[in-house]
């Protein structure tokens, strides 16, 4: 089997798919310099999305692979490699956060002290909304996902050549520990980067809701991987529909997850009726964004729904596609809608959108093309020497 699996994985990725990632990531990017010329808050709020995205792919993808490991899933093992290349993005994010650190003081209204020292609610969150705290808690969170990246995918790649199983009990060793340090960490960076936008609000489950749009977006983007692979014969004749058929149950999974956790966070604030929960959704209640709102819960839960709730769908490859493409959409309008009605054009009364919205995602889908060719380059698509690749590749519903 082993043999078998060798032969599809010594070929290069296709030369057009490096040059569309590297052109996208240029033409977003130059278009994203630019958009911070023209407008600066408008820019850095637009940056801000594109940074949770990565953030989604990237630490979703290494959540994957923890789960996997800990789960002792047999069918995910031929998609590992392609999460541990989508979870390169996350050392890479070291670098992604220095325009984000230029512009804090345009983001987070408590850094202005002036406004912290008038504001009973925001000098009672000071220990823990300051700039000192809040940059040691991004560069040690970040430190902590990418020295977990590096041990997961070295025992990875160190078991393709030697075949050792004892690789993989100390991944699932590790997976252990970084499944608690990943819920905390993930609840921490979206309260940071996001929640606290409009800080005199809070939700207890802000961080499960991020979560959910996380793994969706993890989800979706290993699934066009493996379809656009499994169709251009990277894997040969070694993939089937029933191994479609998990990615596509999983997307479901979570839609439903997203739907329950969206309403539960709508339904306790609006029972309860607190003048200072209800502030954030009255935001996204008033002007265009009540369209945007609506629009939200028709784009990331009916369609996709509907589109993967029969179970042919979960095994038809085109359909998979569609589905994975329209969840990668939803989840940047889900982003946009957290984000953006914090920026002050919003509150005014209008939801925002233009070329520098469309810059940044250009230029993200860029970088992740080109990061997975990066990493895809002379490696294995495959993680060959797993002990369990063979029962993974021969599952059956």
């Amino acid at each position: 089997m082993a043999n078998r699996v060798l032969e599809y994985q010594k070929k290069d990725l296709p030369q057009n798919m490096s040059k569309l990632g590297w052109a996208l990531f240029a033409i977003g990017a130059l278009a994203g310099v630019a958009a911070f010329y023209v407008d600066n808050t408008r820019a850095a709020y637009n940056y801000l999305i594109a940074y949770m995205f990565i953030m989604s792919v990237g630490v979703g993808s290494l959540f994957l692979i923890a789960l996997e490991y800990v789960a002792g899933a047999d069918w995910s093992v031929p998609f590992r490699r392609l999460m541990e290349f989508f979870a390169a993005l996350v050392p890479l994010m070291f670098i992604l956060i220095i325009p984000l650190l230029f512009n804090l003081n345009e983001l987070f209204p408590w850094m202005n002290k002036k406004l912290v020292e008038g504001d009973a609610i925001l000098t009672g969150k000071a220990p823990y909304l300051n700039s000192t705290f809040f940059i040691i808690r991004v560069f040690g969170i970040l430190l902590l996902w990418t020295l977990f990246f590096y041990l997961f995918t070295r025992n990875s790649m160190n078991q393709d050549s030697t075949k050792d199983q004892k690789f993989t009990k100390r991944n699932i060793i590790i997976s252990a520990i970084f499944i608690p340090v990943f819920a905390i960490t993930l609840t921490m960076s979206s309260v940071d980067w996001m929640m606290s936008l409009e800080p005199h609000w809070f939700s207890t489950i802000f961080g499960v809701y991020y979560f959910s749009g996380t793994m969706l977006a993890a989800l979706a983007t290993l699934t066009l991987a493996v379809i656009f692979l499994n169709e251009k014969g990277y894997f040969g004749k070694l993939l089937i529909p029933d191994h479609l058929y998990s990615l596509g149950a999983l997307q479901f999974v979570f839609i439903n997850f997203w739907g329950y956790i969206a309403f539960s966070q709508y339904l306790l604030i609006w029972y309860a009726d607190l003048p200072e929960e209800t502030v954030w959704f009255l935001h996204r209640w008033s002007g265009s964004w009540a369209f945007v709102s609506i629009f939200l819960i028709i784009v990331h839960f009916v369609v996709p729904y509907s589109i993967l709730l029969s179970q042919p769908a979960k095994m038809d490859a085109k359909r998979l596609k569609i589905a994975s493409i329209w969840i990668l959409f939803a989840h940047i309008l889900d982003l946009y809608w957290l984000i953006m009605p914090n920026m002050n054009e919003g509150k005014s009364g209008g939801a925002v959108f233009g070329w520098i919205e469309i810059a940044f995602p250009v230029a993200l889908v860029g970088l992740i093309l080109v990061v997975f060719n990066i990493r895809a380059r002379n490696k294995n698509i495959i993680p060959v020497g797993d002990p369990k690749i063979e029962r993974g590749l021969n599952f059956r519903l």
